[in-house]
């Protein structure tokens, strides 16, 4: 048994080398976290979950005519107020006056949208929720077009002008805004096309919206029974916790069921993603960018030679995620790896349960050395409801943290027993500990983290779980489980996000040589790129050409741009870690809407 560990020690140590923190690049490697083995659940019935296990959006709003109250003022008067400043910015005290109105038009609507899609995130088939969502976004894309004369304006005033401003003591709060200002002087437009970009934002989203619904609300997975004759229900939410039992034949059951539901609606998904890349790349043209890619990159501050680079050294080293299913078909006896077997634990045997009770335990004593502050706040988190934790009918699937300036950080889960789901709630608790200190500490204009550094916080919460349970393992054979935990980590999230990364970035271009996006061509794209990551010992199956599909992020604009890999920590800090941040922006950047979710990844 030790010389097996310290194999397995050797092969993780080895992997995480190859692609070790590279300053001059300013890349890292990292994983993911996956669930245990061999137990299957199923969604709490929503009539037994506890009130105490869901969240409490009375912080924000005690009721919905509350919420319509702040809806009206938004529309009735902060919106016109805005014609109040146009044509007044270049007189300083006039400016002052204008980014303290914005800020309290901005905060106000920053919870009425986020309150809305929580709400609406908590059944997608609630249509009042809905519509409130759906209000909610045009509110705000009616805001930023009251917005849209500002930029413009302030790029018109000599560049000597703004970068005085960065040192002025009346604009100490906003000298990050006048510097990202300059930034995008360049790709600024005239004042009328600002406002009629700005006014396009609905229409930008239908993509989004659509397969959402689609994903969200209208299918319905069928029931499978397990290898002992137990009904389960099919759902995102324990679709990889179902593909880690120990039995083939069952998990390649449940990985056709899982791709022959989303392949009944796959010419609607195709649409959807086509449109998506469309409207990627208008809005890149219209504001003078080369490519779609391009316009995610500046826009987000995020040099381009680190994304190229990030593609060309993941490239270069696949061997070391092929040599990683060479392991996988050795200790699994296939004849080759195929996608249903890439979750299933190499090491059997821990039947690895942890109530979200002993959760909130386990992370309370592996968050330890961040402090006894940290521990008492997140403490408040577990007993205040800033989580909503059970997979429900319709509940928007996967995992995030979101909230606004003026109210506590939220957490949504599908939590399921699994130390998936404690790594998850260990994740989320990180984004949300991070908003909570960002808000109390900081002024709103800078509050918000960007996504290419939020997974830090995060991805050490990941790492400090991990670190306790291998620490604290009762046997060889646990921590040997962990292990293997850690090695499908870099799997699953460094190669696998990569791998996202280069298919959104082919899609996208594309579309952009004046090419369409099918099934077929979809299918085919995928069905490549797997095939390339994961080497010989690899065999593509019909379903798994429709891979991409699943995954919510493509139908979003384009996402891999800003998210891990590229805002990793290095290598001694066993990065785990997935993009689950969604966060709204401030009027720093008034060109699209306040949030755009992301949820955890399917691997």
């Amino acid at each position: 048994m030790k010389a097996k560990l310290f194999s397995f020690l050797l092969f993780v140590v080895l992997s995480l080398g190859v692609l070790g923190y590279n300053p001059a690049t300013g890349i890292a490697q990292t994983g993911t976290a996956t669930a245990t083995p061999t137990v299957q659940r199923t969604a709490v019935p929503t009539a037994v979950i506890d009130v105490k296990d869901t969240w409490d959006l009375a912080a924000i709003y005690p009721d919905d005519t509350a919420w319509e109250r702040d809806f009206q003022l938004v529309k009735d008067t902060y919106l016109p107020d805005y014609k109040n400043y146009e044509g007044k910015l270049g007189d300083a005290t006039q400016l002052v006056k204008f980014l303290e109105f914005d800020e309290k038009a901005s905060r106000t609507m920053d919870k009425v949208y986020v309150y809305a899609n929580m709400h609406r995130d908590e059944d997608n088939t609630n249509s009042k929720a809905s519509e409130m969502a759906d209000r909610s976004s045009s509110l705000y894309n009616d805001l930023a077009a009251a917005w849209s004369f500002a930029r413009p304006e302030l790029l018109a005033l000599d560049q000597k002008v703004l970068e005085g401003y960065m040192n002025d003591a009346r604009f100490k709060d906003y000298n990050i805004f006048f510097k990202y200002l300059l930034d995008q002087k360049a790709h600024t437009l005239n004042p009328s096309e600002e406002k009629l970009l700005a006014m396009a934002g609905d229409m930008s989203g239908a993509p989004s919206t659509i397969s959402t619904k689609i994903r969200e609300a209208d299918l319905i997975f069928p029931k499978i029974k397990d290898p002992d004759g137990k009904e389960i229900q099919l759902s995102e939410g324990v679709y990889a916790d179902l593909l880690q039992n120990p039995n083939r034949d069952f998990r390649e059951q449940v990985y056709s069921k899982m791709l022959g539901t989303y392949g009944s609606v796959k010419n609607s998904l195709a649409a959807a993603l086509d449109s998506q890349m469309r409207t990627d790349a208008f809005f890149a043209r219209a504001r003078k960018y080369e490519t779609a890619l391009d316009a995610s990159l500046q826009s987000n501050h995020i040099p381009s030679q680190v994304y190229t680079a990030l593609l060309k050294t993941t490239n270069d080293n696949l061997s070391s995620l092929q040599r990683y299913v060479s392991l996988r078909k050795k200790v699994m006896s296939v004849d080759k790896v195929r996608s249903y077997d890439l979750l299933v634990p190499l090491v059997q045997g821990q039947d690895i349960k942890i109530s979200y009770k002993d959760a909130q335990a386990k992370l309370a004593q592996a968050l330890a050395p961040l402090g006894n502050q940290y521990i008492t706040d997140m403490n408040k988190a577990f007993a205040s409801r800033w989580i909503d934790v059970y997979e429900k009918p319709h509940k928007t699937s996967g995992g995030y943290s979101w909230g606004s300036y003026d109210t506590h950080p939220y957490i949504l889960l599908d939590y399921n027993d699994s130390l998936d789901s404690m790594l998850t709630l260990s994740h989320e608790m990180g984004h949300a500990m991070n908003a909570y200190y960002a808000n109390r500490t900081q002024p709103y204009i800078k509050s918000g983290t960007p996504t290419f550094n939020a997974e830090v916080a995060s991805t050490a919460n990941e790492m400090l779980v991990l670190r306790y349970l291998i620490q604290n393992a009762k046997s060889d054979e646990e921590k040997l489980y962990y292990l293997d935990r850690l090695a499908e980590n870099i799997r699953g999230t460094f190669f696998a996000q990569v791998m996202y990364a280069e298919f959104e970035q082919q899609i996208h271009e594309r579309v952009e040589k004046g090419n369409a996006l099918s099934v077929d061509s979809l299918n085919e794209m995928w069905g490549k790129i797997l095939v390339k990551y994961y080497g010989d010992d690899f065999e593509l199956i019909d379903n798994a050409k429709l891979g991409w599909s699943r995954i919510p992020h493509f139908y979003w604009n384009f996402t891999f741009t800003s998210t891990p890999p590229v805002s990793l920590p290095p290598i001694n800090f066993l990065p785990i870690c997935l993009p689950v941040k969604r966060v709204p922006l401030k009027s720093i950047s008034r060109t699209s809407k306040p949030a755009v979710r992301t949820t955890r990844l399917p691997s």
